[in-house]
C-alpha cells in the first residue's frame, strides 16, 4: 500500500520537513485535535492515548512552538520571578514554595537575580515583558522607584510584591510581619533576663529593613530598655554577622545577647563567639531570622525566628493566579505570622532566676 503524501515513514525522514501536528496524529492514530488536547496538556484525553502521542512526538522529533501558541492564546503560562539573592537559602525555599503551585496550574516560572540593583532588575523586567509572562512575583530591589508599580500596571503586567513593598498601597503582595518577629525575640531575651540586646540590622533602606528595626526599638521601649538599645547596621552576610560580633566582644560591658537581620548573618556570628573561645548562647546569646535549614543544624542549634519563606511562595504564587483571572479584582495582602524556634544558642543570662526559665507563649522549642 502507498504510503500517503506528506506522512513521514520513519523517524529520520521525518526530519527532512517539519513536523506538524498532521503527521503526529497519523503516527499515533488519533486526531489532529486529539493530538493538539495533549500538546495543551488537557485532561480530557485518556492517559493512554496521551502515551501512545507523547511517544509519537518524541519518535518524530516535534517541537512545541509556544512562542506561537501564545500568539494565538491570551496566556503564554509563564510567571516571571525576580529576587535580590539568589544565593540565600531561603530563596531558594520559597521559588520551590512558588514552583509546587505553579506546577499545579500547569505554568512554570523564569527566575531572575536583581543583585539589588534597580538597573538590573528593570533589564529583566522588560525582557520578561517581551516574553508576555502572565505575570510578576518581584521582590524590589533596593532604591527600586515606586513608579515601577504604574508602569507595570500600564503594561498590563499584574503584579505581586514579595517580602518588600514600594508604592502606595492598594497593592498585591505576600511576605511575614518581620516586626513581630523581631518583638518576638526581644521578648524572649527579656524573659531570660538579657537587657544589653543588640539588633545587627541591614544598613537598606527598604521596607523589611525598616519594620524589623521599628520591632526591635519599640520592643525594647516596651520593657523599658530604651535607654540601652543598639542598632549596628551594615551587610546581610555571614562575614558581617562573624566581623561585628567579634567587635562587640570587646566592649565592656558588652553585649549579653545579639538579634540578626537573617540566619546568616547569626551563623556568621556564632563562629565569631567560637573563634574568640566563647561559647554561642551562654556567653552571648544568639537569635537569627528565617529559621533556614542550617539553623536546626548548626552548632549549637540557632534559635531562629520562622518566616516560612516555603509557605510565603505558595502564597505569592496563589495571588498571582488569583490575579491573572481577576485582573481588576480588589488588592490583596498576605502577611504571614512568624514564630520564634528555641533551641540551644539562648540561654538565660546567669544568675537571673528561675523565673526566666518558663516557655514563652509565642515560642516552638525546637531541637
Amino acid at each position: 500500500m502507498a504510503e500517503s503524501p506528506g506522512t513521514p515513514s520513519s523517524p529520520r525522514e521525518s526530519t527532512r520537513h517539519s513536523v506538524t501536528l498532521q503527521d503526529i496524529a497519523a503516527h499515533a492514530g488519533v486526531s489532529r485535535s486529539t493530538v493538539s488536547l495533549v500538546l495543551r496538556g488537557s485532561s480530557l484525553v485518556a492517559d493512554t492515548t496521551r502515551t501512545r502521542v507523547q511517544a509519537s512526538i518524541k519518535a518524530l522529533g516535534y517541537v512545541y512552538n509556544r512562542g506561537a501558541a501564545a500568539l494565538r492564546a491570551s496566556r503564554t503560562f509563564t510567571l516571571g520571578v525576580v529576587v535580590y539573592d539568589i544565593a540565600n537559602p531561603f530563596f531558594g525555599a520559597m521559588v520551590a514554595g512558588i514552583d509546587s503551585v505553579l506546577h499545579r496550574e500547569n505554568y512554570v516560572s523564569f527566575l531572575a537575580n536583581s543583585e539589588d540593583s534597580p538597573h538590573r532588575q528593570q533589564r529583566f523586567l522588560e525582557r520578561m515583558r517581551e516574553q508576555r509572562v502572565d505575570g510578576l512575583l518581584l521582590c524590589p530591589a533596593e532604591g527600586t522607584d515606586p513608579t515601577l508599580i504604574t508602569q507595570l500596571a500600564d503594561w498590563n503586567l499584574p503584579c505581586v510584591q514579595v517580602l518588600r513593598h514600594v508604592g502606595d498601597p492598594p497593592f498585591d503582595y505576600a511576605g511575614t510581619d518581620f516586626e513581630l518577629g523581631v518583638r518576638q525575640a526581644v521578648d524572649h531575651l527579656v524573659m531570660l533576663g538579657h537587657r544589653r540586646i543588640v539588633f545587627l540590622g541591614g544598613d537598606a533602606e527598604h521596607s523589611a529593613t525598616q519594620t524589623r528595626h521599628r520591632g526591635y526599638h519599640e520592643a525594647m521601649r516596651a520593657h523599658g530598655l530604651g535607654d540601652v538599645r543598639r542598632v549596628i547596621r551594615g551587610a546581610v552576610t555571614r562575614r558581617a554577622g562573624f566581623d561585628a560580633v567579634q567587635r562587640l566582644m570587646q566592649e565592656s560591658p558588652r553585649p549579653t545577647a545579639v538579634i540578626c537581620h537573617n540566619d546568616l548573618m547569626a551563623l556568621g556570628a556564632t563562629l565569631g563567639l567560637q573563634r574568640l573561645g566563647l561559647v554561642p548562647g551562654e556567653d552571648c546569646a544568639i537569635i537569627g531570622t528565617d529559621d533556614i535549614e542550617e539553623a536546626a543544624l548548626s552548632l549549637p542549634p540557632l534559635t531562629s525566628v520562622a518566616t516560612h519563606p516555603f509557605a510565603i511562595g505558595e502564597e505569592a504564587a496563589r495571588l498571582a493566579m488569583r490575579r491573572i483571572a481577576n485582573p481588576d479584582g480588589a488588592r490583596e495582602q498576605v502577611v504571614l505570622s512568624p514564630r520564634l524556634q528555641v533551641r540551644h544558642s539562648c540561654a538565660p543570662v546567669p544568675d537571673a532566676g528561675t523565673a526566666t526559665q518558663q516557655q514563652h507563649p509565642h515560642a516552638t522549642l525546637d531541637a
